[in-house]
């Protein structure tokens, strides 16, 4: 069944800005062809099953190794749909309550922080702040435990009262992979390579070790408004739970459609994520763990997720209703617009298909 309020909601007919027939291929070259992206890979499914993939440009320049759908690469905030699954899986199993106090399961927190809800965290309504500074964005310091990571951030005050507003924060998902660690007494890490990454089928995901060697591993590219040019490595343990991992094109199209043939949670949970949360937005609404791309009343009908840091600009986009997962994956900074566009227009032609 075709969403034709979808293709309204995007802003397009599957016409690119050129004003020609979109063509996913042709688009993938344009985007490496003026270096503007070093690499890109993308693709869409249907019930699970792919219909269209593709990739363009290097996964290292120097060396002329092709960026594919298997190419290791940095995946940016999409990791906080992984760590909202697993909260979610954690509150079917009654482990943990979106409305109780995080004190309830970290006590040691510093008393403005305590009864800051779980919700509030998955939410970005929490009042945590984001980083400081370009210093913690690229981050040099190494981060043994979240533990450790916490306390860059956890004793600075609260930008505003928890659930007054919205405010966009990877920390806040630093404090939810404590909380599944506190609560499973298992390492964050490992709790989603069990219970999320293997009942996905994923094989290629890995919290990324700045002191570890990943075999085809992409390198890191950043995009200066006028080319793409090296990137310099920056830590990531900073931030684990909300954009410290390593993953595939192929691996991500799996957890979406794992996440929609109801491998990780339960319809139920997946539609308490997608609702509207109370507060004024300044873009898309976000939901727990998920940004909602449609208009309103019906906000849920694109759900997904942006992301970017040094070397990476991705974009997760599901469509719940057509069963259509889309990802875009770029080993190169800087170029979200592109990268954005090119993922609405991809998922306006999936539904054209």
């Amino acid at each position: 069944m075709k969403m034709k309020v979808l293709i309204f909601l995007l802003f397009t007919a599957v016409v690119s800005s050129s004003g020609q027939e979109f063509d996913p291929d042709q688009r993938l070259v344009e985007l490496t062809g003026k270096k503007e992206n070093i690499g890109i890979t993308a693709a869409y499914s249907v019930n699970g099953s792919t219909r269209w993939s593709n990739s363009s440009g290097w996964s290292c320049q120097d060396s002329e190794s092709p960026f594919t759908a298997t190419t290791l690469t940095r995946i940016a905030s999409i990791a906080k749909n992984f760590t909202a699954v697993a909260i979610m899986q954690l509150v079917e199993k009654e482990r943990i309550s979106l409305s109780a106090p995080i004190e309830t399961y970290l006590p040691d927190l510093p008393k403005d922080k305590k009864q800051i809800t779980v919700l509030q965290l998955l939410a970005h309504t929490s009042g945590m702040p984001q980083y400081l500074g370009e210093e913690e964005i690229e981050n040099t310091v190494h981060y043994n435990t979240l533990q450790d990571a916490m306390q860059v951030f956890i004793q600075r005050p609260l930008l505003f009262d928890p659930g007054e507003k919205y405010f966009y924060t990877t920390y806040g998902y630093v404090v939810l992979g404590r909380i599944i660690e506190a609560v499973t007494a298992m390492p964050y890490a490992e709790y989603m390579d069990q219970y999320i990454f293997e009942p996905a089928g994923m094989e290629h995901t890995y919290v990324e070790d700045i002191k570890k060697e990943y075999p085809g591993k992409s390198c890191l590219y950043h995009n200066n408004g006028r080319r793409a040019r090296a990137g310099k490595q920056n830590d990531l343990s900073n931030r684990v739970p909300g954009g410290g991992y390593l993953s595939t094109l192929e691996d991500v199209m799996k957890f979406g459609n794992a996440l929609l043939e109801g491998k990780l949670i339960a319809q139920k949970s997946l539609d308490q994520m997608l609702e509207v949360q109370p507060v004024e937005y300044d873009g898309n609404k976000y939901g727990l763990g998920w940004f909602l791309y449609g208009p309103p009343p019906n906000e849920n009908l694109v759900i997904g997720h942006s992301g970017g840091q040094t070397g990476c600009t991705s974009q997760l986009m599901i469509i719940p209703k057509s069963q259509t997962v889309i990802v875009v994956l770029s080993n190169t900074s800087g170029n979200y617009p592109d990268i954005a566009t090119f993922a609405i227009d991809l998922t306006a032609y999936s539904e054209k298909k």
